[in-house]
């Protein structure tokens, strides 16, 4: 997932509308349907990694989700007449942004998913907020803790503790494919950062650098993938579809439909959206996947989406 992942991080950076121009554009599908849809979709990414990965090695998973997510936003460029970034400076700032925001947690998510359920791993995604607030304390001077806050990211870690069944000494998981989730959520605070650092106020719209984004990432993986992989003796159907629908609907069209959502409500409530994700990634897992589910899971989820809740709670002003 490019979570709440990253996508909205990039919103701050583009020209706004006025408000007479943002209404004559309102799409005619209410947000709150889209909302739900991009939940939906990024719920099931975690499930269509594993089935990707039943088929392919990890890197060509990724890179295939590089490709086909790549291909939807160069189509919507095409359709509205955007140009990608000029500059040197500007295009060695997304490549950083490439690796941290997508071909890095990317793969990390899918070798993880070799070892681990989907429905952990989409748990894990749901860290990225207390990491993101524990960084933020460090790297933004803006970001003040606060007392909710500072209890959001310890109660958040808790849960984190609870999934893992850390009193049992966390016996039945796979300690390196939960470590690799672990590192996957904290690279995308780690690139929303840097880009917040780098690109905020750079002139260029959130299409745009996107586009170029995803397409350095793909360039990435398809220098990598090659070194670490062979080519497949045979191209299984099922987990072909499921890069294909990860990389069009869960990577390509997502970015579209966030960003709509993000001019039409504001970034706050769209990254609302990240709450509703490792919910939608249990069910899944569970229901098509038959992933086994204690108690411990759905209790550490709700803790830890608790603890997310709270880290993104704004200090009054006076």
């Amino acid at each position: 997932m490019t979570t709440a992942t990253g996508a909205s991080r990039l919103s701050a950076q583009a020209p706004t509308q006025s408000p007479a121009t943002a209404e004559h554009r309102r799409p005619s599908v209410d947000w709150r349907i889209r909302f739900g849809f991009l939940a939906l979709i990024w719920g099931f990414s975690f499930l269509l990694i594993k089935v990707g990965t039943e088929g392919y090695a990890p890197f060509q998973v990724t890179f295939g989700r590089l490709v086909f997510g790549t291909a939807v936003l160069a189509v919507a460029m095409a359709v509205k007449r955007e140009r990608l970034p000029r500059g040197a400076r500007t295009w060695g700032h997304l490549a950083v942004a490439a690796l941290l925001l997508n071909a890095l947690p990317f793969s990390l998510f899918a070798y993880a998913e070799l070892t681990i359920p989907s429905t952990l791993a989409g748990i894990c995604n749901a860290t990225s907020p207390l990491w993101g607030m524990a960084l933020s304390l460090v790297a933004l001077s803006e970001d003040r803790p606060t007392r909710v806050r500072v209890a959001g990211l310890g109660l958040g870690f808790l849960g984190v503790l609870t999934v893992l069944g850390a009193w049992q000494g966390f016996n039945g998981l796979d300690a390196s494919g939960t470590a690799m989730a672990l590192l996957a959520s904290l690279s995308y605070p780690i690139g929303w950062i840097y880009v917040r650092r780098t690109l905020a106020g750079s002139g260029h719209s959130n299409l745009s650098l996107t586009g170029a984004q995803l397409l350095l990432a793909t360039v990435q993986l398809a220098v990598i993938t090659p070194l670490f992989t062979s080519l497949p003796a045979t191209f299984p159907v099922l987990p072909l579809l499921a890069i294909v629908a990860l990389g069009v609907l869960g990577t390509g069209l997502a970015m579209l439909v966030q960003y709509g959502i993000v001019a039409e409500v504001g970034p706050t409530t769209a990254q609302m959206v990240t709450y509703f994700i490792p919910v939608i990634a249990t069910a899944a897992g569970v229901a098509i996947l038959g992933e086994s589910l204690t108690w411990s899971t759905p209790v550490g989820a709700a803790i830890v989406l608790a603890g997310a809740a709270l880290t993104q709670v704004k200090p009054r002003t006076r």
